[in-house]
């Protein structure tokens, strides 16, 4: 059997690009057990409410739900427990220092798997206010416009 390569991702996170700054992004790696690992292959998770939190040393993922694996017995998880993130000392360190200045978290981005290994993508995040919100919003909707008109203006040109 050959070994799969390669990302395949099972969810993403798109609201938490919405509502935060985006400062930088880590791929950690994920402690599962094996109902987990088989409920995230049938591509089942959500990441909707998950936070990272850092806590004596360690980095732990909360409120990431992969739900009960169909087939599991007595043996199966629950849904929403948290896991503990595999990353480096040195990024540990680092992102010790930066969650503690006001207003940073840890989100998910993305959870998938490269190389057949559950991975997770957290990112070092500021939230957005309100009108930084309507602003993003309305330059996405500027330059969609801008793009259609010119777009336009090169079919005029041809025809």
């Amino acid at each position: 059997m050959a070994k799969e390569t390669g990302r395949k991702l099972i969810a993403q996170n798109k609201k938490a690009r919405h509502d935060y700054h985006i400062m930088d992004t880590y791929e950690c790696g994920l402690v599962l057990t094996g109902t987990e690992v088989k409920s995230l292959r049938q591509g089942r998770a959500s990441l909707v409410d998950g936070f990272a939190q850092l806590d004596g040393g360690e980095a732990w993922l909360h409120n990431v739900h992969i739900p009960e694996y169909s087939q599991g017995t007595w043996t199966n998880h629950s849904a929403r427990r948290r896991r503990k993130l595999l990353l480096h000392r040195a990024e540990i360190d680092k992102l010790i220092g930066k969650t503690q200045e006001t207003g940073h978290t840890l989100v998910p981005l993305a959870l998938y798997f490269k190389d057949g290994r559950a991975k997770v993508e957290i990112a070092l995040a500021k939230g957005k206010k309100e009108y930084d919100k309507r602003q993003t919003l309305r330059e996405r909707q500027d330059r969609r416009e801008s793009e259609r008109a010119m777009s336009a203006a090169r079919r005029r040109q041809r025809a």
